[in-house]
């Protein structure tokens, strides 16, 4: 068994949570679900970025302090990822003084000891948006990219991390090793990105702001006029959850587990230069790998309130349901790459892959076999079918294990989750295409119900296969199905076990339950 530790990027709650911040949660979800299903030992945490210039006005403006504005935000977040079936274990809020704090003060401690921190005035292009100074070659046309603003010329005496120190250093974490450690980036083309980068020149990191500047945050140690900076605070969440440089320390959920940041290709440079850096001068081992997934658009445009276009993720849950948001995601956009949301795609995958595919598959299978007393036979060893459409499921799934459970697990390992999940949706298409062929319904006797077990049999593997992805439908289909196992599925101790991805494996069921609409016809 192996321990894994899995977290997202922290969201920071000055408005509603949008559908940027869904797409990264499933996907952080769907790989811890996968990890607890191969049976390895998974941690999972996700949280909130509470401190910053942005939380501080828009605190201003609403007549309210900052404590009182997050603490009125966050349970939306809190809210909608537990609607969404988000598995975590912690919730990490940066605010939180008794968790987070001791470990991101003494971070900054062991940097400021080991000389990689310096205090000096000065004078850059601050975006209140980004949190963040920029530099000339961040900008277009003089523009912050993310938010089409100038950003405002900033004059201030601020700490230092010393990150430019780190160039070699960072480049060999990410094409050989630093001493003995590799930070591997998925996918690969975003590791050439971060490369050029390094190779243009990195500066260094404003780590602090003036108490005058910037309020709302926590205290730079020994030094009461200075409130620290987003880095130190925002990026050490992934160790303070584990209590990481306290008394108090799971250690082994960091130094013995294997350590998966999920987050934006738009703040992928921060995790790759800036946070390996702190973490090596701190005496703290570097993860193991970044996960980077792209952005989400709107109908082909980037969502944006002034264009109207912005998706709001309950609406498409009480429209749609749960699942079916999840399998959306999950199935248009692969992981690493930018994808987009569309109404008419979202209705068209719905109605094909959810309704026809998957949900009447299901009814019609349970009701052929109803009405012949409901009995699932042992379906490991038969052949069903005349002459010229003759089959022999078990032969043919053995044939083509390496292009079913292999496959889809060798796809995962490699975080493709869009093409382990297509394995799923081509063996609904397989199904579909066998049950119009050998139209069970003409038959009778033992060869309607062998055909029939066989077709229930695949309906299995189908629902263990979707698990990690719409995980309440999974359920709901093996609980119809009548499987020994379907109470357990959504337990966190649920492991798929190499006997239940063989065909006719499952010796003690013997009958199917009454079919359920899984997912209903929707209504413009």
């Amino acid at each position: 068994m192996s321990r894994q530790y899995i977290t997202t990027a922290i969201d920071y709650p000055n408005a509603a949570p949008h559908m940027g911040h869904v797409l990264e949660k499933v996907l952080a979800d769907v790989c811890a679900r996968w990890f607890r299903l191969r049976g390895d030992e998974v941690r999972f945490q996700i949280g909130t970025d509470e401190h910053g210039t942005k939380i501080q006005r828009t605190a201003e403006k609403e007549g309210m302090t900052p404590q009182e504005l997050v603490d009125r935000n966050v349970p939306i977040f809190q809210e909608l990822y537990k609607d969404l079936n988000i598995s975590h274990d912690k919730f990490v809020r940066t605010t939180n003084q008794k968790d987070h704090w001791p470990t991101v003060q003494a971070l900054w401690t062991k940097l400021n000891d080991a000389g990689m921190l310096e205090k000096r005035s000065y004078t850059g292009a601050y975006c209140s948006g980004c949190e963040r100074f920029m530099t000339k070659r961040d900008l277009v046309d003089g523009k912050c990219p993310n938010h089409q603003v100038e950003p405002e010329e900033v004059t201030e005496e601020n700490y230092f991390f010393l990150m430019s120190k780190d160039t070699e250093n960072l480049k060999n974490l990410l094409t050989k090793n630093w001493d003995g450690e590799e930070y591997r980036i998925v996918p690969k083309f975003r590791e050439k990105e971060t490369l050029s980068l390094i190779d243009q020149g990195l500066e260094d990191v404003s780590f602090s702001r003036p108490k005058s500047s910037l309020s709302w945050g926590i205290p730079v140690p020994d030094d009461d006029e200075h409130t620290m900076y987003v880095w130190c605070d925002a990026l050490t969440n992934y160790i303070s959850g584990l209590g990481i440089l306290t008394d108090h320390a799971e250690s082994e959920w960091w130094d013995d587990a294997n350590v998966t940041h999920v987050i934006g290709k738009d703040i992928a440079r921060f995790h790759a230069l800036i946070w390996p850096a702190m973490l090596k001068h701190a005496g703290v081992r570097t993860p193991d790998t970044l996960l980077i997934h792209g952005f989400l658009t709107s109908e082909g445009e980037k969502m944006s309130k002034s264009t109207g276009n912005v998706v709001v993720p309950q609406d498409v849950i009480k429209k749609y349901g749960i699942d079916p948001l999840r399998f959306y995601l999950s199935h248009e956009v692969p992981v690493g790459r930018d994808g987009d949301f569309s109404w008419d795609r979202f209705a068209e995958l719905y109605d094909s892959a959810l309704r026809n595919k998957l949900g009447n598959l299901l009814n019609r299978v349970l009701t052929l076999i109803q009405k012949d007393g409901g009995e699932v036979l042992d379906v490991e060893k038969f052949e069903v079918g005349s002459d010229d459409k003759c089959w022999n499921p078990e032969e043919e799934w053995s044939k083509k294990d390496t292009n079913y459970w292999n496959t889809y697990s060798e796809a995962f390992d490699d975080f493709k989750l869009n093409s382990a999940l297509e394995i799923a949706v081509n063996l609904m298409v397989i199904s579909n295409g066998r049950i119009d062929d050998l139209k069970p319904w003409s038959l009778s006797g033992p060869d309607k119900v062998k055909m029939l077990s066989a077709f229930a049999e695949m309906l299995r593997h189908i629902a263990l296969m979707l698990l990690p992805f719409i995980p309440e439908t999974a359920q709901r289909i093996s609980k119809q199905l009548n499987v020994p196992y379907a109470d357990k599925m959504l337990d966190n101790d649920f492991v798929i076990t190499d006997d239940m991805k063989q065909w006719g494996s499952q010796k003690d069921w013997k009958t199917v339950g009454e079919p359920e609409i899984l997912f209903p016809p929707i209504e413009d």
